[in-house]
């Protein structure tokens, strides 16, 4: 029997599934409205799931005229989040490409102050061409630059983090000390890419850190992740690939020194639930319908660095020679790994991936009851392929409250999920220890 799965709820536009703003059953906010989120995570956290998490964007996306995206900043978004929730874990995704250290280490550190410890940080190395030119930087760095400095990057934010000691806030009014000197440190880091003296103006978090959270699935990636995370978001689209990855990064953190049990693995999930297997296959094709395959032409081409893929038609099937070598793409590498993989295993038409990818990027993606819903992961976790799951709906808020209303119930019936928060931090509830400074 696997221990408890730890869930978080990716919020994603009005779905995951790109259509999903189209569907009658999806939200009728604006991505820009903040009750949106709101009401999401106030749903969320009656269902106790560990967290939520927003993604995000460095520059408009070529297809924005047809597929909206979220909107909103996510750190912003998250502040206004927390002051209506009390326990729900608060992830936001920052650049270490083009972001300053110390300016996203007081970011996240306001955001775990301001949820009483509830603070996440997802690192991505942003790949976008257009990201680039937004910020000044020309040409897109290659994968292992951005690997590179993101090493540089997370070292100095975890020093600015650790630049005042837990009880170096004395706020004594009688004696007039507010702090105590010695409780505060600079960083003086003088590295390849970042100068940045400190100390961090924003004392030590109710976390001590901010929770970490990585996404990369390359090797170089992995290597990253065993260094730095603690909790790992992956995108499979079979059994066998997430067990051998959740094998692989087990193994990197024990080498890297860590506790494997103190980095949680969790694969994307896209669910289509109905009260029949075949009421949830019929939700599905819907949304296939509402798809527009030229939108994701244009996607794919922005997983593979802009490579294009306008000469292929859509009913023939592909081969592995119509994209280019994942080693050499300078983009978000190991989904473009999980996309090649999945064409030469079935021979799919471009059609046929395009609408595979429309559900969720190259994540998991199912359609069934709660029952199945249910078993599909618990089969997965004791199988040894995760220890929970970033739950994607297709649709929301519909198939999140399907979630909620009929698939929680049934793993919390069988002892796998909690019925009540046991801490008040996202570390507690991700069973993480609390570092040191």
């Amino acid at each position: 029997m696997p221990r408890e799965l730890h869930l978080n709820l990716f919020i994603q536009s009005r779905g995951h599934h790109e259509a999903s703003w189209r569907h009658p059953k999806a939200t009728p906010h604006g991505l820009t409205e903040i009750r949106y989120y709101q009401e999401l995570a106030r749903a969320a956290e009656a269902a106790c799931f560990d967290s939520l998490f927003l993604a995000d964007q460095l520059a408009v996306p070529d297809d924005a005229a047809r597929a909206p995206r979220n909107w909103l900043e996510p750190i912003t978004a998250l502040a206004a989040v927390a002051a209506v929730t009390e326990r729900i874990g608060l992830i936001a995704t920052a650049s270490s490409t083009y972001t300053e250290p110390f300016n996203l280490a007081r970011q996240f550190q306001s955001l775990d102050h301001i949820s009483g410890g509830r603070a996440g940080w997802n690192i991505v190395t942003s790949w976008s061409v257009p990201a680039a030119r937004n910020y000044g930087a020309g040409a897109q760095l290659s994968h292992e630059a951005r690997y590179e400095r993101a090493e540089e990057y997370v070292g100095v934010v975890k020093a600015l983090w650790d630049s005042w000691d837990d009880d170096a806030i004395l706020d004594d009014t009688a004696s007039g000390d507010y702090a105590r000197a010695d409780g505060i440190r600079a960083v003086d880091h003088a590295g390849e890419h970042y100068s940045v003296a400190g100390p961090l103006n924003v004392p030590r978090g109710p976390q001590g850190r901010p929770v970490l959270v990585q996404a990369g699935s390359s090797d170089t990636g992995r290597a990253f992740a065993a260094r730095h995370a603690e909790a790992v978001f992956t995108a499979h689209m079979q059994l066998e690939t997430a067990k051998a990855f959740y094998v692989d990064l087990k193994a990197r953190v024990a080498a890297a020194g860590r506790k494997p049990e103190h980095v949680l693995i969790l694969p994307g999930l896209s669910p289509m639930i109905g009260s029949t297997e075949a009421e949830a296959k019929c939700f599905a094709e819907e949304l296939a319908d509402l798809a527009d395959p030229e939108t994701g032409r244009k996607r794919l081409s922005n997983r593979f660095g802009g490579h294009d893929f306008s000469h292929l038609h859509l009913d023939v099937p592909l081969r592995a020679e119509d994209f280019p070598a994942p080693e050499t793409v300078e983009a978000a590498r190991s989904r473009t790994e999980v996309i090649v993989g999945l064409v030469e295993r079935e021979g799919l038409t471009l059609r046929q991936l395009l609408g595979r990818l429309a559900g969720a990027r190259g994540h998991f993606t199912f359609a069934g009851t709660p029952d199945q819903v249910c078993d599909l992961m618990v089969r997965w976790a004791e199988a040894g392929a995760c220890d929970g799951f970033n739950m994607m709906p297709p649709v929301l808020p519909w198939m999140a409250d399907a979630l909620a209303e009929e698939v929680i119930p049934r793993l919390q019936a069988r002892g796998l999920f909690r019925k009540a928060y046991g801490g008040a931090t996202l570390r507690d509830h991700f069973g993480l220890p609390r570092p040191g400074c």
